[in-house]
């Protein structure tokens, strides 16, 4: 069964950073592309970031374009979001989910194992 586990949420004040982590398990993920996305109470749960198989393209949401960064250990079955400058709209849970196409997509439609998201706060 292949499963996803996010971590690295908390409460965080703003300007601050940080480091999420994805763990899967129960299957090699290390062929495909990976992706992060976050809903806020309220919100559809919207894309923030994708990473092809090898890390080689990378594709981001405007509003965090120059603050968040996404990388991937395939060693170790990892993907990670680094996020600085945080800001308390991005104050919302995080999800970590498996791509079953290409590249690094931003449609929700072709993800389809998820995490249980982790938590992220971001207070003025």
């Amino acid at each position: 069964q292949a499963r996803l586990v996010e971590s690295g949420g908390g409460l965080v004040q703003t300007g601050g950073s940080l480091r999420l982590s994805c763990a899967a398990s129960g299957r090699n993920f290390s062929s495909d592309a990976m992706g992060w996305f976050r809903q806020a109470p309220g919100n559809q749960r919207e894309f923030v970031a994708a990473i092809s198989w090898n890390g080689g393209i990378t594709n981001y949401a405007d509003f965090v374009k120059g603050r968040f960064t996404i990388s991937r250990d395939n060693a170790k079955n990892t993907v990670y979001l680094q996020m600085n400058s945080l800001k308390p709209e991005d104050t919302a849970v995080y999800y970590c989910a498996h791509s079953f196409a290409g590249g690094a997509p931003a449609a929700r439609f072709v993800y389809d194992y998820w995490g249980q998201g982790t938590q992220v706060t971001v207070s003025s």
